[in-house]
């Protein structure tokens, strides 16, 4: 497509321009917080978790995430799940692995940026507490970096070799896991290749088994890395096979995402006080799903439906600091193309197939600045960024069988104006003061956000919400015009050697949110080549995606106490809401008011522990999007870890303990036939389940 050039050129000119002089890379954590999140929080009264006695049984590694304070899960297939921060997700949060951005394959957001960080490659999953500092691109919320496994520079001249390994097993859904990495380095060179499959049945709940909701995923790659002068080049290439999976929120489920991961990267130091950041990627998704595979067949041939969907993403950014790591300025800018295509087909007659999303095309390029510095006691961290978005979409696509609906509404996509353009404009400021154990800190931020594809050019009316889950047709808007969120934020950090707190009061003001409204005036009289369609799909109330505004406000908070010896209480606590300010209505999808407390016993070498996770009642639901409230409940679970020797350790956990039937207010709304959980009911909880897991490291 006519961007794909430009994006290639991109790349390689940031490939080349890579000095031999660039000094070896620096760890920069200029305000953010490090929240290594792999399951069960850590005992020690500190930001930084030690992963190895975290317990998570999910393969999803938005489950990590939704243990932080303000995160929450939504779970719309197993390996589905979106990071709920805040109130905020789908492409409101800033979400990447190993630093790249990308564009998601799906969509409805099936393979939403997380699906990409299988967890026996995690090493860990870094959290922007509150909003994203603007270098790291544009995003309304905060922003979330899953980072995966690597091998290292050592300090010999000699090769030597490293390994890294993980394999375990989960009863609830009869699944296991196994991966890691493998490498060869030195002081100037290091070589690794990562390999992990994961696979599983249907998940059991207490009154039997959620149909569809099997999952089968391969991912292997390669890196490399060389150190050059005073800097370091990586190399780094990755591909991920997801086979047939299940997504029961979803009218389909996943047949295939076959994924390419490709960059490039470079830092070093130029000066004493110049220090360069240059990287480069591709990421490639091809992806099948269908609503007949893993899942009963419609009783009409004329209700088959196999949906391909190509996406790929090119990225570039360069970044320089000037001064010093607490006190410097640093510019930057970067780019982003995206090309998209989703057609829709008949199995059983060739003759029908429709493009819902045309050779969608377009480009992002921005542009940022950033100061570090003291103002009397207090740290300050100011940033501005401006980007410049483009996009575009070809006309629409229709076999000969596709009946006139649709011929209708593709002939009047291609008659309007299907180019746009904007441009936004970011800005961030963060103040603290370290006042020994306590810090106070505030947060304003300016941020904003571009309506996606799904939103903008959706033509034809389809269960396609970019994963919505609410069992709506949807139809997207041209007209779009760009979110702004006016945010504020305020907290402190209290540590002493006994006990921590860190609780964050924030509001959130967001003017042209994008969200479903009903389609016209008249809701339910089908009086619309849109109505029409959409009804013979099932729903006479379609939605299309509109400005509303909206505001979202809460309190959260992480906190931990030694309380003698080795007996540690560690816990989380969030609430958040929702709600529209144009109209008398909620948000959908916000998380219920809940909180979790883990009392533990720790040893040298081993630790064991009970943990209790409360969630309140949801009747704070959207009547627009037809949401159901949904009732409080509680969870017991029980987590153990040892080190069986230095380099072999073994992690263990029951999750539901008293096996509860529940249900989670952010899963989705069962459409699987013949399931255990009836049609339209919403997906309940996992039952009772055991989970065990053994790594070994080094050789």
């Amino acid at each position: 497509m006519k961007y794909r050039a430009f994006a290639g050129t991109l790349v390689a000119a940031c490939a080349l321009f890579a000095p031999a002089f660039f000094s070896s890379a620096q760890a920069e954590e200029d305000l953010l917080t490090y929240i290594i999140v792999t399951g069960q929080r850590d005992l020690e009264t500190t930001d930084t978790i030690d992963r190895e006695k975290e317990i998570i049984s999910s393969p999803d590694a938005a489950s990590l995430v939704a243990r932080a304070p303000g995160a929450a899960l939504i779970d719309n297939g197993g390996l589905s799940g979106q990071v709920q921060y805040r109130g905020m997700f789908g492409d409101r949060i800033l979400v990447r692995v190993d630093g790249q951005r990308f564009s998601s394959g799906g969509p409805n957001l099936m393979d939403p940026p997380l699906h990409y960080a299988p967890l026996p490659l995690v090493d860990r999953i870094e959290l922007d507490r509150g909003v994203s500092p603007v270098r790291k691109g544009p995003g309304l919320g905060g922003g979330v970096n899953a980072v995966l496994k690597q091998t290292h520079f050592s300090d010999s001249g000699a090769m030597q070799p490293t390994i890294d390994l993980t394999a375990g097993y989960r009863s609830g859904s009869n699944s296991y896991l196994l991966g890691g990495i493998a490498g060869l380095s030195n002081d100037r060179l290091k070589f690794g290749v990562i390999a992990s499959f994961e696979e599983g049945d249907d998940q059991q709940f207490p009154a039997g088994t959620i149909a569809s909701t099997s999952f089968e995923r391969l991912t292997y790659g390669a890196m490399a890395g060389l150190k050059v002068g005073n800097g370091n080049i990586t190399l780094s290439y990755r591909r991920q096979e997801t086979n047939p999976t299940g997504n029961p929120p979803f009218p389909m489920d996943i047949q295939y995402f076959d994924t390419d991961f490709l960059s490039i990267a470079y830092e070093g130091q130029l000066a004493d006080e110049l220090y360069l950041e240059v990287d480069a990627g591709h990421v490639a998704v091809r992806h099948l799903m269908d609503n007949f595979s893993l899942r009963p067949a419609p009783a009409s041939p004329m209700q088959l439906r196999a949906t391909f969907a190509d996406s790929d993403s090119s990225t570039a950014a360069l970044g320089l600091r000037i001064g010093e790591r607490d006190r410097h300025v640093r510019i930057g800018a970067d780019v982003e193309t995206v090309d998209k295509d989703v057609r829709i087909t008949n199995p059983a007659n060739s003759d029908f197939f429709l493009t819902s999303l045309t050779n969608i095309s377009g480009y992002r390029i921005g542009a940022f600045v950033e100061g570090r510095t003291r103002l009397g006691p207090v740290e300050a961290e100011f940033g501005l960024r401006f980007d410049h978005h483009q996009m575009d979409a070809g006309s629409p696509q229709l076999g000969s069988a596709v009946p006139m609906g649709p011929r209708i509404l593709a002939n009047a996509f291609t008659a309007a104006d299907r180019d746009w353009s904007d441009g936004t404009f970011d800005a961030v400021a963060r103040l603290w003061a370290p006042l020994g154990a306590f810090t106070p800190r505030l947060t304003l931020a300016r941020k904003t956000r571009v309506a996606n594809t799904i939103e903008r050019f959706s033509w034809l009316p389809t269960g396609a919400s970019g994963g919505l889950a609410d069992g709506n047709i949807y139809v997207g808007d041209l007209n779009l015009d760009n979110e702004k969120a006016w945010i504020a934020e305020i907290g402190f950090d209290y540590e002493n050697t006994d006990f921590y707190a860190r609780p964050t009061l924030f509001y959130r003001r967001v003017n042209d949110f994008i969200q479903g409204v009903p389609f016209d005036a008249t809701p339910g009289v089908v009086d619309s080549p849109v109505e029409m369609i959409a009804a013979m799909n099932g729903d006479a109330t379609p939605l299309r995606f509109a400005n509303v505004d909206a505001e979202l406000y809460g309190l959260d908070i992480d906190f931990g106490w030694n309380i003698a010896g080795s007996l540690h209480l560690d816990g989380t606590a969030s609430y958040v809401r929702g709600k529209r300010r144009d109209i008398d209505d909620n948000l959908y999808r916000i998380a219920p008011p809940n909180a979790r407390m883990a009392l533990s016993w720790q040893q040298e070498t081993w630790r064991a522990g009970i943990e209790l996770h409360a969630f309140a009642d949801q009747n704070k639901v959207s009547a627009t999007n037809g949401e159901e409230t949904t009732n409080g409940y509680v969870l017991a679970g029980l987590f153990g870890h040892i080190a069986i020797t230095s380099n072999l350790s073994l992690n263990a956990s029951i999750e539901n303990l008293l096996d509860n039937d529940y249900s989670q207010h952010l899963a989705g709304y069962n459409r699987v036939s013949g399931s255990d959980v009836p049609l339209g009911a919403r997906i309940p909880g996992a039952g009772r389940s055991a989970f065990i897991r053994l790594r070994w490291t080094g050789l």
